[in-house]
This record gives structure tokens, sequence and C-alpha cells, in this order.
């Protein structure tokens, strides 16, 4: 899922912060009710790998994800090779609410990337503190933005430049199918810290983020109905499915937004 690969669970472990698999409600009239409106998968060719989700923005048009999803790390100054995720696999979309079996469900829409906006520190030096990305989603054939499609601001975190390291978070993300065969996305609540390896990114302890997360919004203050919250970074890495990185969203995530946001 990351540029470190999730390992074997220790879900056993003392002290793991309780992951949930989200269900999906009937609401009057059967109408659907998505607890995450705003958060998805990427895909392409009918594929899907990472998370990501809507932040809110003025065209109601922006993405995040991680950077490592849509484009390849670089080395000594160099851009790498062919990303494991993304570009190379075709023209890239987002699905937000997806769920289901093989294929999986898009109840939410289909939506075009139209372009990618990429941290040079990553494309040149691999840097993880700044394994971001933000998307600039096309509108559909009516016009509609895809905020506006997944709730508008009612459910859309603001992006958050300036956060501390200790915040209480909601992260949600998609497994892979191997381990979330239904492709239903898990969730928690908990508190961030400083990672202790790398004091510059963010950790958090929740069992069940496997490869296929990475991207996964962190969501600070997140309070239900009409409290969308702040995003302050997507997940990054990680060495099992417990332990969970990601880089704090900072003035160059900010940089990255704003040219997203233009469209």
């Amino acid at each position: 899922m990351s540029a470190v690969a999730k390992g074997a669970s220790a879900a056993a472990a003392a002290g793991i912060a309780v992951v949930f698999a989200v269900a999906f409600m009937e609401a009057p009239g059967d109408r659907q009710v998505h607890p995450f409106p705003t958060v998805g998968v990427l895909m392409a060719n009918g594929e899907h790998w990472c998370t990501a989700s809507v932040v809110d923005s003025p065209k109601g048009n922006v993405v995040a994800t991680a950077a490592h999803c849509v484009a390849p790390a670089g080395e000594g100054g160099r851009p790498g090779e062919v990303a494991h995720d993304g570009l190379a696999i075709g023209e890239l979309a987002f699905a937000p609410a997806f769920s289901g079996e093989g294929a999986g469900t898009q109840p939410l829409g289909r939506w075009k990337v139209r372009s990618i906006h990429v941290d040079d520190r990553w494309t040149k030096w691999g840097e993880e503190t700044a394994d971001f990305a933000f998307l600039s989603i096309e509108p559909d054939a009516d016009g509609r933005s895809l905020q506006e499609a997944v709730g508008g601001r009612a459910e859309a975190p603001a992006p958050d430049w300036t956060s501390g390291y200790e915040r209480e978070v909601t992260v949600i993300g998609y497994p892979e199918s191997e381990h979330n065969p239904h492709n239903k996305p898990v969730s928690c609540t908990t508190q961030t810290r400083h990672a202790d390896d790398d004091p510059d990114m963010l950790y958090i302890s929740c069992a069940g983020f496997w490869t296929g997360t990475s991207g996964s919004p962190w969501i600070a203050d997140r309070g239900g109905s009409d409290r969308p919250g702040q995003l302050i970074g997507v997940l990054s890495g990680g060495n099992t499915d417990v332990d969970s990185t990601a880089a704090l969203f900072d003035e160059h995530a900010k940089a990255l937004y704003e040219r997203a946001a233009l469209g």
C-alpha cells in the first residue's frame, strides 16, 4: 500500500484501536445512505487500487490521495520508474462510496481525473513527507461537481495546512479484496502522534489497514452531519496492517491543492 509494504497483521496486540467495517443503510424511500460518501477508490481499466477522498474546494473538484498511488518515487533528483500504482494502467477515475464484490458498484458515479498534482520532492527524491497528491476532477455530463454529488460542504472536510501532530482523527480506507472481498471501507477513530522511526511523519495504530488503504483520509474533529472536520493528511505507509503513517499537510501540500482547485 505504500513505499513500505504492509505485512502480517498484529491485530491481537494490546492497545490497538478498533477498526469498524462500514455498513450501508437504507433511508426512507429505499434511498441508500453512505456513511462516508466522500471516500472512494481510484480506478482504471475496470481495476481499483488506492483510496482517495473529496476535500472541500471552491469549485468542488479536488480529491486527495497518496503520491505513490499516482506517480513513481524519484531518486537522486531523477524521476523514478513507472509507479506500481496509477498512471501506468490507464485513464484514472475516482469512484466515491464504492462497494461490492468483484468489479463492485459505483453508486455516486465514476468521475474522470483531469489532472494530477504531485510535489517535486516526491517525484525527484521520493521523500515520504511529500507522499500526498491532489487530483482535479472533471464535472459530470450535467455540469455538476463531484463535491455536489457527494453532499457538498456538509460532507467534504476542509484542508488544514497547519495542524499539529497530536489530533483525534477518523481514518477511512478500502483494503484489498483479499482481506475485504465485499470491498467495504473500514474506519478507525484514534489519536495521532509522531512516528517513532521518522518524527516528521504522523502515526496511528489501527488494525485492518491492509494494502489498498494508501491515500485514506486522516480527518480531524469529524463530528457527523454538517461537521465534516479537517483533512490533515493521507495514509502513506506502514510495516503491518496495524501501523500506519501519513505525511502532515503543509505549505507544499497547499500549493498543490490550489493548483488542483483551478481545474
